[in-house]
C-alpha cells in the first residue's frame, strides 16, 4: 500500500506513492479491451433481475445497438438524461451514449420532480431515456411526467427503429470492428454526469471524464487484487459514484462476475441473493450493511471476503455485528462524487480500526487548518481521478473546474480530518456538519457516536438550528423511544466528550430519512427540526 510523508503538519502534503496510469483511453475501448482479454463467449459474466445472462460479447452488443439508436434522437454533444435501474441494458447505454459522443447524465430517480429538475437545469439535460416498465415498477410515472421543458423518449419506442440496415451494421461489421464503428473517442471528454445527493442544499451536476473513471478503477486495481475469481454484488444505484465505478465499471475491467440488483432496500432479500449467487465482493454504506445484518445469516455471507463501506461514517456497532456474527471485517472507505468516486481505503493487509485507510495511489492530500478546530483541517485532494468541474443550478452547462484554497486543479472535500504518521485518515466529519454552540465547534458526528454509545440497535442522526442565546442547538433524531439526555449526558463523560456535545432536544422518529444513495437526508432533518 501507499507510504506517506507528512512535512509540516499545518496545510502540508502527504503524497502517494508514484501511480502509473495504465487504463484505456475511454469506456468504451476500456469494454472492447475487456471482450478482448476475457472472450466474447464466455460464462454469463453479468446478471441482472432479468432471466437472461450476459456475456462481454452480449454487453459490447447491447452498448452498440443502443448507442446507434440513441444517435438517431440525440445530438452530438447533447447532455442527455438516463433515468434507469440497475440493470445489464443501462450499463450499454451509458457507454453507448459516451461512445457516439452523447454525454450520459445519470439521473437520481429517488430525488422527486423537483430533484430531477434541478439536476436538468443544471446540466443542461433537454432529452430524458427511460423505460415505460421502469416508471410503471418505480412508482414514479406521475413525477417525470411532470417535468417541465424535457422531452421523455422511451426504449420501447426507440426499438422499432433498429432498421434492417442497422442490424447488418451490427452483426456484419461493428461487433467484429467495434473501434472502428464508432467516433474517435477522447478521455479528456465527458464521460458521465452525477449529481451530488443534495444532502446539504440543492444537488450540483460532476462532471467526470473518461480518464477520472479509469483512472480511480485502475488505482483500485492498484490496491487490491480483484479478478475473474470474484463476483461482485452492485445493489448501489448506478446514478451513484460508488455504484457506477466500484459497483460496475470495476467488474467490466477486472473480469468480475457481476450481479446488478435493482435496489440496497430489499434488506431480507439481498442477504439470500449474495449466498444464492456465491458474491466475494459487497459494496454498502453502513446503514445498509446494518439491516442486511439484522436480516441475514452467516450462511448468506459465507463466501464474502471483502465487505466495502462507504458514502457515510461506519456506525461502530456495525463493525462489530458483522465481526462477532459473520467473521467478516467490514473495510471502512472513503470518497466523493468529485473524486469518481475513491480516495482512500483500508485493506485487509493495510488497515486501521476507525479510520478510513489510506489514499490510493496517485491521489496528494493537503490538509489546510480551520478556525476553530484545533485538531486536523480541511482535506484537499488532487489527482487523475478528479473531476473536470461541476455544473452548478446557478449557471447552467458553465463548466466550474475544481480548485481550492490548495490551487488550481484541487478539489476541498468539506471535511475536517487527521492523517496520522502511518498515513491512515481519520475523518472528524464534514465542516458543514459542525455546530458552533457558545463559541465552541462541535462535530455533529461525535453527537451521533455517543448515541450509538447509548443505544447500538437504534438509528440517530444530528443536525442543528439556530438559538439566540448559544448561536446553535443540537437537535438529536433517534428511533429509540427511551433514550434520555441523562444517558447521553453520562456516556459522553465516559468517552471524553464535553458536556457541550450532547444535545439540547432529542426527537423521536420511527425511521430517519434516506437519499437514494443510503444517507441520511440532513435537509430534511432540518425542517424537521425548525417546524
Amino acid at each position: 500500500m501507499s507510504d506517506f510523508s507528512q512535512n509540516d503538519g499545518k496545510g502540508g502534503a502527504w503524497a502517494a506513492r508514484p501511480f502509473e496510469y495504465t487504463a484505456r483511453d475511454t469506456l468504451f475501448s476500456a469494454l472492447t479491451a475487456a471482450v478482448a482479454r476475457f472472450g466474447r463467449h464466455g460464462r454469463g459474466q453479468w446478471e441482472d433481475m432479468k432471466p437472461a445472462r450476459y456475456s462481454y460479447g452480449d454487453l459490447l452488443k447491447i452498448t452498440l445497438a443502443l448507442g446507434r439508436l440513441c444517435q438517431k434522437v440525440t445530438q452530438p454533444g447533447e447532455h442527455v438524461g438516463v433515468l434507469m435501474p440497475n440493470m445489464t441494458a443501462t450499463v450499454g447505454l451509458l457507454i453507448g451514449l459516451s461512445a457516439y459522443g452523447r454525454v450520459p447524465c445519470m439521473m437520481n430517480y429517488t430525488a422527486g420532480t423537483d430533484g430531477m429538475q434541478n439536476a436538468c437545469h443544471a446540466a443542461g439535460i433537454k432529452t430524458i431515456i427511460t423505460s415505460r416498465e421502469f416508471l410503471k415498477k418505480a412508482n414514479i410515472e406521475s413525477e417525470v411526467s411532470a417535468l417541465d421543458q424535457v422531452s421523455v423518449i422511451f426504449l420501447e419506442d426507440l426499438r422499432p427503429r433498429f432498421s434492417l440496415a442497422d442490424k447488418l451494421w451490427l452483426m456484419g461489421f461493428a461487433l467484429w470492428f467495434p473501434e472502428r464503428a464508432v467516433p474517435r473517442g477522447d478521455p479528456e471528454a465527458p464521460a458521465v454526469v452525477l449529481f451530488t445527493s443534495g444532502s446539504e442544499g440543492k444537488a450540483k451536476g460532476v462532471v467526470l471524464s473518461h480518464r477520472a473513471l479509469l483512472a480511480n478503477v485502475a488505482q483500485i486495481l492498484a490496491s487490491v487484487r480483484i479478478d475473474r475469481n470474484d463476483a461482485i454484488f452492485n445493489c448501489l444505484p448506478i446514478f451513484h459514484s460508488l455504484g457506477l465505478t466500484a459497483g460496475t465499471l470495476l467488474p467490466m475491467v477486472s473480469g468480475a462476475r457481476l450481479m446488478l440488483y435493482v435496489s440496497p432496500l430489499h434488506f431480507k432479500v439481498i442477504p439470500e441473493l449474495l449466498r444464492e449467487k456465491g458474491s466475494t465482493i459487497l459494496f454498502g454504506t453502513s446503514t445498509f450493511l446494518h439491516h442486511y445484518a439484522q436480516h441475514g445469516r452467516p450462511e448468506d455471507f459465507r463466501n464474502l471476503r471483502f465487505v466495502v463501506a462507504g458514502a457515510e461514517k461506519l456506525a461502530e456497532p456495525v463493525r462489530k455485528v458483522w465481526q462477532e456474527q459473520f467473521g467478516i471485517e467490514i473495510m471502512e472507505g472513503y470518497g466523493a462524487t468529485e473524486a469518481a468516486p475513491v480516495i482512500s481505503v483500508n485493506l485487509p493487509d493495510a488497515k486501521c480500526q476507525g479510520s478510513v485507510g489510506r489514499l490510493l495511489p496517485g491521489i496528494e492530500a493537503r490538509v489546510i487548518p480551520v478556525p476553530g478546530i484545533n485538531e486536523g483541517g480541511e482535506l484537499h485532494v488532487r489527482g487523475p481521478n478528479i473531476m473536470s468541474g461541476y455544473y452548478r443550478y446557478d449557471a447552467p452547462r458553465r463548466l466550474e473546474p475544481p480548485h481550492s484554497a490548495a490551487g488550481a486543479g484541487w478539489h476541498n472535500t468539506g471535511d475536517v480530518v487527521n492523517v496520522d504518521a502511518q498515513g491512515y485518515v481519520h475523518i472528524a466529519g464534514r465542516l458543514k456538519r459542525f455546530a458552533k454552540v457558545a463559541g465552541e465547534m462541535i462535530s455533529l458526528e461525535v453527537v451521533e457516536n455517543i448515541a450509538r454509545a447509548v443505544s447500538a440497535e437504534a438509528m440517530h442522526a444530528a443536525t442543528c438550528v439556530a438559538d439566540v442565546s448559544r448561536g446553535e442547538s443540537i437537535i438529536l433524531f433517534t428511533t429509540d423511544s427511551d433514550l434520555t439526555r441523562e444517558q447521553l449526558t453520562s456516556a459522553a463523560r465516559g468517552m471524553g466528550y464535553p458536556e457541550i456535545a450532547v444535545p439540547r432536544k432529542i426527537k423521536v422518529v420511527e425511521s430517519l430519512p434516506l437519499l437514494g444513495t443510503g444517507k441520511v437526508d440532513y435537509m430534511a432533518l432540518k425542517q424537521f427540526g425548525t417546524a
